[in-house]
C-alpha cells in the first residue's frame, strides 16, 4: 500500500521531515536548557533575601597580585550570593555607574573601594542616586560614605562584560559598565574581580533591585518548537497516507479521460 515512500521523491521528502524535526526538537531543547539557567538564576535571588550572610572570602577568591590586578573570576552559581566583609570606604576613588534604571528613572549608582584590613578591596555598588536637575554634566549629591570601620552585607555581583576605564566627568569618575578588571588599573590597590550591591543603602540612596529573568517565556518557547515538531510529522504521515489511499471516488467524475481511453471510445 506504501511501495510509493520508498520512490526517490517521497524519500527526499522522509528526509526533510526528519531533518526539520529533529531541528525543532534541538531548538526546544536550547531553551529548556535557557529555563533551567533563568529558573536557577531566580531561585539564588530567592535565597539572596532571606539567606544568612557568609564571608566573602569563602565565597569568591582574594586578589594575589599587586596594586591595579583582580583577583579570581567567580564561579557562576555565587552570583546573588549574601556575603559580609569588613574594612574602610575609599571615597577618593568613587565612581559613578552613568545610565542605570530605577523604577523607570535613569539615574547613577555609586561605587566605592572598600579597602579590607589586608590592604586589597571589593567595589562596593552602595546604592542608586537620581542626576542632577541641571543635567548630565553635573555631578549629583551623592551622600558621602561613612568613615571608619564598616561591615558591608550585600549580594555578590559578577563582573560585567565590555566595560571600559573610568572617565572624568565634571570633576568625578564615571563609567558605563561594572567591569573590575577594566576599574583596577586605576586604583592603587588589588581588587575583587566580583562587587558586592547592598541590602540597605545609606539614607538618600535606593537600593538596585534583582532583576529576576523571564523563565516562562523560555518555557513557552520550549512547548511551541515542539509542537511545531510533531505538526510537521503529523503533517508528513497525512499526506503519505492520503497519497496510498489515492483520489477520493467522487473526484474521479471530475477527471478528464487520458488519450488512451479517448482513443477506444466508440462514438454515439
Amino acid at each position: 500500500m506504501y511501495r510509493f515512500l520508498a520512490t526517490p521523491r517521497w524519500l527526499g521528502y522522509a528526509a526533510l521531515t526528519v531533518a526539520a524535526a529533529a531541528v525543532m526538537v534541538l531548538l526546544g531543547l536550547w531553551q529548556l536548557d535557557r529555563y533551567h539557567q533563568r529558573a536557577d538564576i531566580n531561585a539564588r535571588i530567592d535565597a539572596g533575601t532571606s539567606a544568612a550572610p557568609v564571608a566573602l572570602i569563602g565565597v569568591v577568591g582574594a586578589p594575589s597580585g599587586g596594586p591595579g590586578t583582580v583577583g579570581p573570576a567567580p564561579a557562576e552559581h555565587t552570583e546573588w550570593t549574601r556575603v559580609t566583609v569588613t574594612g574602610t570606604y575609599d571615597p577618593a576613588h568613587e565612581i559613578l555607574v552613568r545610565g542605570r534604571t530605577v523604577e523607570g528613572a535613569v539615574g547613577f549608582e555609586v561605587l566605592t573601594p572598600l579597602v579590607l584590613g589586608d590592604g586589597k578591596a571589593v567595589l562596593v555598588d552602595r546604592g542608586w542616586v537620581r542626576p542632577a536637575s541641571s543635567g548630565a554634566l553635573t555631578a549629583p549629591q551623592v551622600p558621602a560614605a561613612p568613615g571608619g570601620s564598616v561591615t558591608v552585607s550585600g549580594r555578590l555581583q559578577p563582573p560585567e562584560s565590555r566595560g571600559g576605564r573610568p572617565q572624568e566627568v565634571a570633576g568625578h569618575s564615571e563609567i558605563r559598565r561594572i567591569t573590575p578588571a577594566a576599574i583596577a588599573p586605576t586604583l592603587p590597590y588589588a581588587i575583587f574581580d566580583a562587587y558586592v550591591s547592598v541590602d540597605e543603602p545609606a539614607a538618600g540612596l535606593t537600593m538596585v533591585p534583582a532583576e529576576k529573568q523571564n523563565a516562562l517565556q523560555n518555557a513557552g518557547y520550549v512547548l511551541q518548537w515542539w509542537l511545531f515538531a510533531a505538526m510537521t510529522v503529523y503533517g508528513y504521515g497525512y499526506l503519505a497516507r492520503r497519497e496510498a489511499r489515492g483520489p477520493r471516488p467522487d473526484n474521479l467524475l471530475d477527471e478528464e479521460p487520458d488519450e488512451a481511453d479517448a482513443a477506444h471510445s466508440v462514438p454515439r
